[in-house]
C-alpha cells in the first residue's frame, strides 16, 4: 500500500497495516472508547511554538494541536472497522484560546456524537465551570498544572504546584454536584508516588466524593519502579479510575491490572502525541522514546534495519496492553470493559 498522510510529520504504511493484522486486529473489540484524547483547532493557538521552547521538552516537538476533522480521518485510518467513540479536549496549554477551543470542540462532539472535558483554568469562577457542565455531551473537566499562569521558556514552571492550586476547591464543590468526571495530570517530579499527590488525591476523594477522579496516564508511571512505588498507594479506592494515555510499558500495565482490577482501567490514546513513530525503552525509573524522525530529543538513533519496523506509538500501546491481559488472564469482556465498556458507563452515569 502506498504511505498514507496521518498527522504532523507521521504516515500510516505497510508496516503499520501489517502490525494491526498481527497484533490487534483479532483481540480489539467492534467498539473503542478513546477515553484520553487531545483535539484542539490549530486556529486557536495564540503563542506560536519557538525552536527554544521544542529543545526545552520533547513533546513539544511532536504536539502539533489537530482539528475535529482531521482526527476523525485520522481514527478511522488508525482503528480499522472499529466503532470509535472518544472523550476529546484541547490541549490544556495557556498559549491556546482555552474558551474559544471549548466552545468549538463542544459543537464538534454533538455533531460526531463524542463526549468532551472542557479545559478548566484554575482563575475561573464557579459559575463559568457550571456553565461549561451545561454544555451537551459535556462530561467534566481537564484541569492542568501550566493553566496556572504562562511562562513563555517552560511549560514546567509549576511542575511542583498542589493539585488544589489548579483544581481549587470552588470548582471541585461544582464538580462534586454536578457528579462530573475530572481528568487530572498528576503534577511533581515524584509523579503519581510522591507522598503530597497520595495525600491530596485522598483529600479530594473524601472531600468531593462525587467527582468521577481519572488519573490520566496512570499518574505518570511509564516505569515500573515508578508504578510499584505508587500504586499500592492507591489501590483500596473503589472509585478512583485510571486511563492508560502513553503508557507502553506492558510491565507497568501488567501491575496495573493487578492492583487495581480491569473495572477501574480506562483506555486512552494521548493522541495526536501516539502518532508518533517508533518506540519507549525503560531503564529503570527512566525512559526514552526512539522515533526514525530528526527530532532535536532523538539524539541515539537505533539502526535503519531496526527503523525500518517502527510502528506507530499508539500501537505499540495496545500491544503492550494486549500482553499484560493475555498474562492477566482477562476474558473477552474484561478486555472489552477496559477498551470501551468502562468509560461508557461513566459517561452514562454522568449523562443518562
Amino acid at each position: 500500500m502506498e504511505p498514507i498522510p496521518l498527522h504532523h510529520v507521521w504516515q500510516y504504511t505497510e508496516v503499520d497495516r501489517a502490525f494491526w493484522q498481527r497484533h490487534l486486529e483479532a483481540w480489539m473489540p467492534d467498539r473503542i472508547f478513546d477515553a484520553h484524547t487531545h483535539v484542539n483547532e490549530p486556529r486557536f493557538q495564540l503563542v506560536p511554538m519557538t525552536e527554544a521552547m521544542r529543545r526545552q521538552y520533547w513533546v513539544n516537538e511532536i504536539i502539533e494541536p489537530i482539528g475535529a476533522e482531521e482526527a476523525d480521518r485520522c481514527h478511522k485510518i488508525v482503528f480499522p472497522g472499529r466503532q470509535f467513540t472518544c472523550l476529546a479536549f484541547g490541549l490544556p496549554f495557556l498559549d491556546y484560546d482555552i474558551e474559544g477551543s471549548n466552545a468549538n470542540l463542544q459543537e464538534a462532539c454533538v455533531r460526531r456524537g463524542w463526549y468532551r472535558l472542557a479545559v478548566v483554568a484554575p482563575q475561573w469562577p464557579a459559575e463559568q465551570v457550571a456553565r461549561e457542565l451545561d454544555q451537551p455531551n459535556t462530561l467534566g473537566a481537564k484541569v492542568y498544572y501550566s493553566l496556572i499562569s504562562h511562562d513563555a521558556e517552560t511549560r514546567d514552571k509549576h511542575l511542583e504546584a498542589g493539585i488544589f492550586e489548579f483544581l481549587p476547591r470552588r470548582q471541585l464543590a461544582v464538580l462534586d454536584r454536578r457528579g462530573a468526571w475530572v481528568t487530572l495530570h498528576v503534577p511533581r517530579a515524584g509523579r503519581l508516588g510522591h507522598p503530597d499527590n497520595v495525600a491530596e488525591i485522598r483529600r479530594l476523594r473524601c472531600e468531593y466524593p462525587n467527582v468521577v477522579l481519572v488519573i490520566a496516564h496512570l499518574g505518570r508511571c511509564y516505569t515500573l519502579p515508578h508504578a510499584q512505588e505508587a500504586f499500592p498507594l492507591l489501590a483500596g479506592d473503589e472509585g478512583l479510575y485510571f486511563d492508560t494515555s502513553a503508557v507502553l510499558n506492558p510491565d507497568v500495565l501488567r501491575l496495573a491490572i493487578r492492583t487495581f482490577g480491569p473495572r477501574r482501567l480506562l483506555f486512552g490514546t494521548d493522541n495526536p502525541i501516539l502518532y508518533l513513530r517508533g518506540r519507549q525503552q525503560w531503564h529503570g525509573p527512566a525512559y526514552v522514546y526512539r522515533t526514525s524522525h530528526p527530532f532535536h530529543f532523538n539524539l541515539n538513533r537505533e539502526p535503519p534495519e531496526v527503523e525500518a519496523h517502527y510502528t506507530l506509538a499508539v500501537y505499540e500501546g495496545l500491544k503492550a496492553l494486549k500482553e499484560a491481559c493475555d498474562d492477566c488472564g482477562l476474558s473477552r469482556a474484561e478486555v472489552e470493559a477496559i477498551l470501551f465498556t468502562n468509560a461508557q458507563r461513566l459517561a452514562a452515569s454522568i449523562l443518562p
